[in-house]
């Protein structure tokens, strides 16, 4: 008898399991960011499950200091998705008739805050399921830069870099030549697929063009550097020529700067000069005073002559003064003004 109890209860567990299930596994799913995420919940009912449909998806942050957060409900055949801010617009139902059977969801945009645990919990009583997804955000490598470090000079020891701006670990690098024989240098083998490459004592076999490309596990960036090893330049005279050149200039500077100094002492030296002699010399003579001191020298001369030659030096004296000159000339309070002028006669003279 209770080997007959037994079995029926087992056989009830089981009919109750079959009732409602998830029938995908839980898996790990790994994107790109900015991408579309896919993440599966595809469940199944039986005749028992005759309570309400209500769906729900949880998202338990990467962070364990975040309490879990619904993201999508279902609930009296409606949609709500405003409960977390960070995926506000980004979550959405694929099907348009999620009692069908299919509660999967699309997160799009991806970010690197979406990463975490995602569980999907089906409801319909008495049934009730629940499977999780883990939702890896990656970023693919982009921006990668190709560059030389040193000298492409014969002998030379430099480096060739390859630096992606930005993508996850891990990254895979791949270093080819593009150009000749294509064939990488056997000393190159060992650093091929790592980032930075050692030149040592550089030949000009090595110029070519590389690529290097970095891939992870959601996408690759690629890059191309042009190497060109040339002979050793003149360095002694590179640096002679610099210091000549650097010393003429100065010499250049040194003499437009004495020749405007000196200029400016010049115009100085004008200025000061003309100043002084608008200050200090006297104005010249005027006509009128030439005139007076002339006749005043007459004057002195007549009174030393002899009354016997004052009549030829009066004639020719008096003549040679021009008459213009005492029309023309202002009056003077010490001289009688020229048209009272007396007219000297030789026997008028009295010698004193």
């Amino acid at each position: 008898m209770a080997l007959v109890l037994l079995v029926a209860l087992l056989c009830g567990v089981a009919d109750f399991t079959r009732s409602l299930s998830i029938i995908n596994p839980e898996q790990m799913i790994e994107k790109a960011k900015g991408e579309t995420a896919y993440l599966p919940c595809k469940f199944t009912l039986s005749p028992e499950d005759q309570g309400p449909l209500d769906i729900e998806w949880l998202l338990s942050p990467a962070d364990n200091q975040k309490p879990d957060q619904v993201i999508i409900l279902y609930s009296g055949d409606k949609v709500y998705v405003d409960y977390y801010q960070d995926l506000k617009g980004r979550v959405h139902f694929i099907s348009n008739d999620i009692t069908s059977g299919d509660a999967s969801i699309n997160v799009t945009n991806l970010q690197l805050s979406d990463v975490g645990i995602y569980q999907c919990k089906v409801k319909k009583a008495p049934g009730v399921s629940s499977k999780k997804v883990q939702l890896t955000v990656l970023v693919k490598p982009t921006g990668t830069r190709c560059s030389i470090d040193g000298s492409e000079e014969i002998g030379n020891d430099f480096k060739l870099k390859c630096e992606p701006k930005e993508g996850s670990l891990p990254l895979q690098y791949e270093w080819q030549k593009l150009s000749d024989s294509q064939k990488m240098p056997d000393s190159w083998l060992p650093e091929m697929t790592s980032p930075v490459i050692s030149v040592k004592n550089a030949t000009t076999e090595l110029s070519g063009t590389y690529s290097c490309t970095v891939r992870n596990r959601v996408g690759s960036d690629q890059c191309l550097l042009r190497l060109d090893v040339v002979p050793p330049s003149n360095r002694a005279g590179t640096i002679a020529g610099a210091i000549i050149g650097t010393l003429l200039a100065l010499v250049l500077i040194g003499c437009i700067v004495f020749c405007c100094h000196k200029k400016r002492r010049e115009e100085k030296y004008e200025k000061e000069v003309h100043h002084d002699i608008r200050e200090d010399v006297p104005p010249p003579k005027s006509r009128t005073s030439t005139a007076r001191s002339y006749i005043g020298s007459n004057h002195s001369s007549l009174g030393s002559m002899s009354p016997s030659n004052m009549e030829g030096y009066s004639k020719t004296q008096y003549n040679q003064v021009p008459s213009e000159d005492f029309e023309r000339a202002p009056q003077s309070p010490t001289l009688p003004p020229a048209k009272f002028m007396p007219t000297y006669k030789t026997d008028e003279i009295t010698v004193v």
